[in-house]
């Protein structure tokens, strides 16, 4: 009988254990997908800081090309007031065909893409979309570890449990956006 009772405790010891393990799991899981959105954030507000410096630049070269100019700042401007993934995703993806079609216009003008001024800009932005689509595969990659637990079997059933639910992964929504700037002159 004290035996039956020692593994009786023993697994119920067991269980314990693996439910405390998973619950915490789930917290860490959890804090480094927001940690990752935190850094996509950074990444974000640093683009949209230097974009009107990037507009004014390309401005000063290209005054009949207005209508670019106005898309790139109502987008940014849109991005900047985004909130949600879903919605902050769609914002970014208009931002960036924005951006494309700002380069593109650049190409026109020799003078313009000679300049030092524009020429560190680019490079700064070009340096923050890498760092963006970084940041953007550090959270995909903590929503993606994340999801899997909350549908395995047996974390499913504690996820169940505390209400943990899958996140969404931040991608393109238009297929517009994965294809190349075309530029014509």
């Amino acid at each position: 009988m004290e035996t039956l009772t020692l593994i009786i405790l023993g697994v119920v010891a067991i269980a314990i254990i693996f439910f405390i393990a998973t619950y915490n799991s789930f917290i860490v899981l959890i804090n480094r997908t927001k940690e990752a959105w935190a850094d996509i954030d950074v990444q974000l507000k640093r683009r949209y800081d230097l974009i009107p410096n990037l507009v004014e630049t390309v401005k000063g070269y290209a005054t009949h090309e207005r209508e670019v100019f106005e898309k790139v700042t109502e987008a940014r401007s849109q991005a900047m007031q985004a909130e949600g993934l879903k919605e902050k995703q769609e914002a970014e993806n208009v931002l960036s065909g924005t951006l494309k079609s700002l380069f593109a216009v650049s190409e026109n003008y020799p003078e313009l893409k000679a300049s030092t001024n524009f020429l560190e800009l680019q490079r700064e932005l070009t340096d923050t979309e890498d760092k963006i689509q970084g940041a953007r595969r550090f959270y995909n990659g903590n929503v993606r570890d994340l999801n899997i637990k909350v549908e395995t079997f047996p974390s499913n059933v504690i996820a169940s449990v505390f209400d943990f639910k899958k996140m969404d992964l931040f991608e393109l929504g238009d297929e517009k956006q994965r294809e190349a700037v075309e530029v014509k002159f």
